[in-house]
């Protein structure tokens, strides 16, 4: 029997009820979506942003070039940063800036609300596109709360469960929502223009688990903010 490689079949992805939803970002598509829909590093220096749902922290990695304080955590030790349930271990609320996650899709509603106690500024998961799809979700958040932006990439942003790789494709669509203080007052959608070929580094992908490269490159940016006193 032939492989079915429709479009709607392989845009679609199914995770088992207790997989831990393990698809690392690469971090040029977090680069993206701070340079073109945050305003860049003059919209994020002297701010504190909490990833709590770090994995192997590609994300963390990419956001520690913008941010002056990236917390970071995971409800699973991948060995990056502090084992903790952002859902059942709460934080403290206004305890940071910004909540920036791309959270495993079947939690990802409850991420919100969640984040959205503990942030300052703002809020912004990255999800499948097709999370702003369904009634249920509208009804519970999206009519009550809805995202102040959502954020689509134009080109694909490849994503492979447990592991970066540079040469995977997909034909899964992917964007960011975002919540701030005036969220209420409406949706504005936007795109995340092609961005990958200027964003994306060798280092990126150094070696196979990545968690080498992945401190020294925070440790290589927290001294860069001090000697530039940031």
């Amino acid at each position: 029997m032939s492989q079915n490689t429709s479009h709607s079949v392989m845009a679609q992805r199914t995770e088992s009820p207790d997989s831990l939803d393990d698809f690392p970002t690469p971090p040029w598509a977090t680069r993206g979506f701070i340079e073109h829909v945050l305003g860049g590093q003059a919209s994020t220096a002297g701010l504190h942003v909490l990833e709590p749902a770090c994995g192997r922290g590609y994300m963390s990695s990419a956001l520690a070039e913008y941010f002056s304080e990236v917390t970071s955590s995971d409800i699973f030790d991948y060995g990056f940063a502090e084992t903790r349930d952002f859902l059942n271990e709460p934080r403290e609320e206004k305890s940071v800036d910004w909540v920036i996650t791309n959270p495993p899709f079947k939690a990802a509603e409850v991420f919100v609300k969640e984040g959205l106690k503990v942030a300052r500024v703002g809020v912004a998961i990255l999800t499948r596109t097709v999370f702003i799809e369904s009634i249920g979700r509208y009804e519970r958040l999206f009519s009550v709360r809805p995202p102040a932006i959502v954020a689509q990439y134009v080109e694909r942003v490849p994503m492979v469960k447990g592991r970066l790789d540079k040469k995977a494709s997909t034909a899964t669509g992917y964007c960011w929502l975002v919540w701030g203080p005036l969220s209420n007052a409406g949706t504005e959608l936007v795109w995340i223009p092609p961005c990958r070929k200027k964003l994306e580094r060798q280092t990126d992908y150094s070696d196979a688990t990545g968690q080498l490269d992945l401190m020294a490159r925070i440790e290589y940016y927290r001294l860069l903010k001090l000697r530039d006193g940031g």
